[in-house]
Parts: structure tokens; sequence; C-alpha cells
């Protein structure tokens, strides 16, 4: 590490120990925590970048909303609205966010919320909708001012919070040592073919508590979709695993697309990566740019891929170009368990939704 990095470890002491401060308030009640009467379920994760809390919130949120009246409170992040709104799936990213408005399109018959004062959101979806069953509060680890009754807390596997250091230094927002709060750690973007001796030595690494349950998920990416879909379609759906001397023009907007360009790369015969930031603002320029570079492929069967969650800001052009935007598709993106823990974990939170009137911490059932 630079020396540049290591003038930063003395701020990441003074961060450390604000951090730690505020949590020891809260963890003591001279700060109050709220409470409410229907279970409350967190999914969050104690470092900056991308961990999958998205796609672990909608598994949540398709395996509830089969049985409970569920509803999603996000705040909502780079979204140019202020206080409580309720997303729908014609409602505009500015308004609500990437996030909540592609958890709204994907799940119509879950109420979607944001808001930035989480305890304002509760009593608002209980006010609008009082039947809800449970409220998935997404990224809301950190959010002391709620007590949640289930707490999951996600890592990442090629960076696992037990190994990382406090910000500016490293990724940590706070102190590993607050990974006691969880019920449920789950090692986030596994390999496929990690190893038993490999999956064991993660859990000695990590050392969870003996009321928490530890589970490895991997990323599965599904079936291209149409970012414009038409009745009759002017270009087949591309197929993952057939994409040879196929053209790919990939836009990312996300906090890590190494994954999904290592995957592009494998199957199409031709690729140009246009990268942006996490969370990006497309703009008219950008759009020049993806039409630059479709032209530039020289491949005859060519297309323009992008990931979920850059699809929703995408879909608000309307004024892209043909055959570009016959050619414009994103790739669900959703997860799984390994060493098929899923019916485990699905049971877990079933039982523990049906089982509490109230916000009992799941370790003291």
């Amino acid at each position: 590490m630079g020396n540049s990095r290591i003038l930063l470890y003395p701020v990441s002491v003074i961060y450390g120990l604000i951090t730690s401060l505020r949590n020891f308030l809260y963890n003591t009640g001279i700060l109050p925590a709220v409470e409410f009467s229907i279970p409350v379920i967190c999914v969050g994760n104690i470092t900056v970048g991308g961990t999958g809390k998205t796609p672990h919130t909608e598994y949540l949120s398709d395996l509830l909303r089969k049985q409970f009246r569920v509803a999603v409170l996000s705040r909502g992040y780079k979204r140019k609205s202020v206080g409580f709104r309720i997303v729908t799936p014609d409602s505009l990213v500015s308004d609500t966010g990437d996030e909540p408005l592609q958890i709204s399109r994907k799940f119509p018959d879950v109420l979607v919320v944001v808001d930035r004062n989480r305890v304002n959101g509760v009593r608002k979806i209980l006010e609008i909708q009082p039947e809800t069953e449970v409220i998935i509060l997404d990224d809301g680890f950190q959010h002391r001012r709620i007590t949640p009754g289930f707490s999951i807390l996600l890592s990442d596997f090629e960076r696992l919070i037990i190994r990382d250091h406090m910000l500016p230094y490293g990724n940590l927002r706070e102190s590993i040592s607050n990974i006691r709060r969880a019920d449920i750690i789950l090692v986030t973007k596994t390999p496929a073919d990690i190893s038993p001796i490999n999956r064991r030595l993660v859990v000695k690494e990590i050392n969870k508590a003996p009321y928490q349950n530890l589970y490895f998920t991997s990323i599965k990416y599904n079936t291209p979709a149409p970012l414009f879909p038409k009745t009759e379609p002017s270009n087949t759906n591309p197929d993952l695993t057939k994409l040879y001397g196929a053209g790919i023009v990939l836009v990312t907007g996300i906090a890590n697309p190494l994954p999904l360009k290592d995957l592009i790369d494998s199957t199409a015969g031709e690729v140009i990566h246009l990268h942006y930031p996490d969370h990006y603002n497309f703009r008219e320029k950008d759009l020049q740019s993806i039409y630059e570079a479709f032209n530039r492929l020289q491949s005859p069967v060519k297309y323009v891929i992008t990931t979920e969650k850059d699809s929703v800001r995408l879909k608000e052009f309307s004024n892209i170009a043909e055959p570009i935007k016959s050619a414009m598709f994103y790739i669900p993106v959703g997860i799984y368990f390994l060493n098929d823990d899923s019916n485990e974990f699905d049971n877990l939170i079933i039982e523990y939704v049906r089982k509490n009137k109230r916000n009992n911490r799941i370790s003291e059932i």
C-alpha cells in the first residue's frame, strides 16, 4: 500500500472513534431507537461499495410476498426529491432512485417507498397500508434510529469485512465488531466453484457468534430482456451462452462491473465496454458514445447490453434511434444459495415473520 494511502490511517482511527461512540450511545439507550409492532427486516452492509443489497432485497421480497403483505423502505439514493415518496412502476428515477424503482417494476404487488427518515417512512407505511405484515429496510444497517427485529449483513466474498479497515484508509463505515448486531451474515458474490475447505476457512475467519447463521450466496445472470420491448421485437433475445462471434457494447454504471464483463468477454466475439460510476445519471452525450461504439463493432450480429440497474435510467430516454433501440438489452440479476442452504434460510425468514407480532430479536426467540 502506497505511502499516500497510509497517511489516511490516522483519519480512519478518528472516524472509527466517532462511529464507535455513536454505536455506544445507541447500544446503551442514551440515544433512543424506535421499535415497531410488526416484523422489520434490515438488509445492509458496513462497507462502501456494492455487496449485492438490491438482488438480496428482491429475493426477500419475492419470498415473502407469496405469504405476507410486504413493504420495502429505501432512502432512494441519489434521488432529487425529498421526504416520503411512494414508488410505482411509472415513477421517475429522479424522484425515487434507481434501485427502488427497479424493485417496484419487478414486484408491482409490493409497496415500495423512499424516505431518508426511516422512522417516518415506517410510520407512513403503516398509515397508508395498515395491513402491512412485514417491512424490509433496504440498506438500513447503519440506521440505528430503528431497532429491526431481524438483521441481515452482507459481505462481498472478494472484500470480506473482517479483512478491511475503517474509512478512508479502507472501506468500512463502522467497526467490524458491529457484525454482532446481525442475525444472519451472507457472504455474497461467492465463486460458484468454491471448495468446501475454502468455505470452512472463511467461516472460521469470520468467527460468527453462536446465535448467528452464516450462508454463502452467488450471483446469477438471467436471460437478457429487451430494454424497449415490442409486440414483435426486431431483434432476437441474445443467449449469454451462445454469443460466439457477436459484437457487444457493454454499458455499466455499477460499483463492480468486472464479473459481468468477464462473463461477456468469455462468450462474445467482440466487446466494447463503456464503464460509468455507480448510480450514474446518463446524459445525451452518453447516448452518443453508445451510438459510436455500436457503429465501431465489426460483427454482423451486435447488441448493446447493460445491467438491470442501468436499464432503469436508460429507459427514460425516448429518443434512442433504430436499429440501436431494438438491439438494447439488460441482464436481470438474481442470487442463489450455495450448499443447498436456501430452504434453511427461507424457513428462518418465514418463521420469523409468522411468529413475531412485535420486533423481538431472532436470537431471543
